[in-house]
């Protein structure tokens, strides 16, 4: 589990972002009655903030899922719902084979990077192409 966020403020890492499933179930209300919340409009991708609704995260497209933020979500469901208590809680999605694929990418460059420091502290030697040359001919 990321975090349990409940109405006392608690802040959320960016990452923390959770879709209308959860929100549905942090809410206990049916999915079109959370859409029916949800601050959106088909001609304006980015409404502006409405207190009265459920405002989700910046899109950069349409085709976009809708995002909330785990505050967004306890204020509404306080300010405008009027639920007493509320907890939403974002758990960790489960790994997909590009988040696998990424954290191979990421081992080893971190072991490129160790090897690179590593040489960093060893005397180096300049050696130019010409002398290359020279080294790999067999005198006549």
């Amino acid at each position: 589990m990321a975090g349990a966020f409940a109405e006392d403020g608690g802040a959320a890492p960016e990452d923390s972002l959770i879709m209308i499933d959860e929100v549905q179930k942090c809410l206990n209300r049916s999915r079109a009655s959370v859409y029916r919340y949800t601050n959106t409009d088909p001609r304006n991708l980015n409404p502006p903030f409405n207190p009265r609704k459920l405002n989700p995260e910046y899109r950069s497209d349409q085709k976009e899922p809708l995002l909330f933020h785990p505050n967004e979500v306890a204020r509404f469901a306080r300010d405008v719902l009027r639920i007493k208590e509320v907890t939403v809680e974002v758990l960790n999605s489960p790994s997909t084979a590009t988040q696998h694929l990424l954290g191979s990418i990421l081992e080893e460059l971190r072991g490129i990077r160790q090897r690179l420091d590593a040489l960093d502290g060893l005397p180096t030697t300049h050696v130019t192409p010409r002398q290359l040359h020279n080294q790999s001919r067999p005198a006549a």
